[in-house]
C-alpha cells in the first residue's frame, strides 16, 4: 500500500492561532480561503491575492452581461398570452 504524504490545511482559525501561524495562514489562502474566528465567531476571511482581483474588478452591466452570455441571440418560444378580460374601475 502506497500512503500519500499530504497534510491537509487547516481552513479555520481562532485569532490568536492566526496571529502565532500567520505564515503559514497566508501560504493556506493561496490555495483556499482562510476564515478567522474572534470568539467563536467567524470574523474576517483571508484570501489570494488573484481571487481578491477577481471580486473587485470591473463589474460589467446587465446589458454587457446579457450580450456577451453564450446564449445571446437565441430565439426562445414564449407561449401565447391569453388575453385577458377588462374591468371596470371605480374613480
Amino acid at each position: 500500500m502506497k500512503t500519500t504524504n499530504i497534510k491537509k490545511r487547516k481552513t479555520e482559525w481562532q485569532l490568536q492561532e492566526a496571529k502565532a501561524m500567520f505564515s503559514e495562514v497566508i501560504q493556506s489562502a493561496a490555495l483556499k480561503p482562510q476564515i478567522i474566528t474572534v470568539r467563536g465567531k467567524k470574523t474576517a476571511v483571508i484570501i489570494s491575492y488573484e481571487e481578491y482581483q477577481q471580486l473587485s474588478g470591473p463589474k460589467q452591466n446587465l446589458f454587457n452581461f446579457i450580450r456577451n452570455s453564450p446564449l445571446y441571440g437565441i430565439e426562445l418560444e414564449l407561449p401565447q398570452r391569453i388575453p385577458e378580460e377588462s374591468r371596470e374601475l371605480n374613480l
